[in-house]
């Protein structure tokens, strides 16, 4: 990086979240890659491993010239390589799935927030090996038979404009068919629930502390929830919903493969992924009855993710991400 230009606050807020993210999914992809089973999805969890320690190295030494502290995130100490299988081989083949979603998601942004030549070719580069394993991973899925894809629907031949409000009509009136990027959204976020219903169920079955046990059941709880309403929409209009399985988790509960740490930092992580993918469903649907549902989810899981922060901290686990200066406590306590 050139030294005379300081990386700016955009550039270091998400070198910052790239570190902290490729140190935890680097933990659990070590610890996946030594237990499962399938050698096509061994060899693309290797390549998963990969990408992240690419990642980790790489911020680490964006970071680090650009004077900014590299964050303690997570080691050797926070994974046990020899804890028994906690997830299936299909639940690891879609957690590489959906890992490189959120992967390019951030790159993209940070390839839009980055004005240095080498931050941007990181995220670039980045973003180019993600989409590869992303697509290994699809192919792996595919081939398997395990890959669920969003619904075809019927589709009209002709070009239609709207004439009336009652486009817009959720609560009362009459409804009109859920658009296809609406369908998509229900889609998607019923699958990252189920998802990170499944997580959140291995980990809970593992985790030492009871406070922390706790609060993953409610995550839990939460997440099933959504997928029930989310459902609720496709069926009422026969379309066909994706469904998680309980049997991508194991019945190990004596040996944690994960820190509580570790486990309790992914859940947050997943949250905070969560309220952003909501947002941009807020966007991309015009139903008022829709958004209103994202939006009362939004504010539900945003609730859950502060319980949880307020665990880190009680636990003294949660890093503070950079942050300006306090100007008015340096006035207060600096020269005298």
């Amino acid at each position: 990086m050139d030294k005379q230009i300081k990386a700016t606050a955009s550039e270091i807020a998400n070198l910052w979240a790239s570190y902290m993210n490729a140190s935890s999914t680097n933990a659990m992809l070590a610890y996946f890659k030594e237990n499962v089973e399938d050698e096509n999805i061994r060899d693309l969890l290797n390549n998963a491993y990969e990408l992240s320690t690419f990642a980790l190295e790489t911020t680490s030494q964006l970071l680090t010239e650009s004077t900014n502290p590299v964050p303690k995130g997570f080691s050797e100490k926070d994974i046990n390589l020899t804890a028994p299988r906690l997830y299936s081989d299909t639940y690891t083949l879609y957690f590489a799935i959906n890992l490189h979603i959120l992967v390019m998601t951030h790159c993209a942004n940070g390839i839009s927030q980055s004005s240095h030549e080498d931050i941007y070719n990181f995220y670039t580069e980045t973003f180019r090996r993600a989409n590869s394993v992303h697509m290994q991973a699809i192919t792996i899925a595919q081939q398997k038979g395990v890959y669920v894809s969003p619904p075809n629907i019927p589709t009209s031949d002709t070009v239609h404009f709207v004439k009336k409000d009652s486009f817009l009509n959720g609560w009362f009136g009459d409804k009109r068919p859920l658009l296809a990027s609406e369908i998509a959204q229900f889609y998607a976020n019923i699958e990252r629930n189920a998802l990170g219903a499944a997580t959140i169920l291995g980990f809970a079955q593992v985790v030492e502390s009871k406070e922390i046990k706790a609060y993953l059941l409610k995550g839990n709880n939460i997440a099933q929830k959504h997928v029930s309403s989310f459902s609720n929409y496709l069926e009422k209009s026969y379309i066909p919903v994706p469904m998680g399985s309980d049997s991508y988790v194991t019945e190990s509960s004596h040996v944690s493969p994960f820190s509580d740490k570790l486990m309790l930092f992914y859940t947050i992580g997943m949250i905070t992924q969560g309220v952003a993918f909501y947002g941009m469903s807020i966007a991309t649907s015009a139903r008022r009855d829709i958004t209103t549902l994202y939006a009362k989810h939004s504010g539900e899981i945003a609730f859950y993710a502060e319980e949880g922060i307020k665990l880190m901290i009680h636990n003294d686990w949660f890093e503070e991400p950079p942050r300006m200066v306090d100007r008015n406590d340096l006035i207060q306590n600096g020269r005298e």
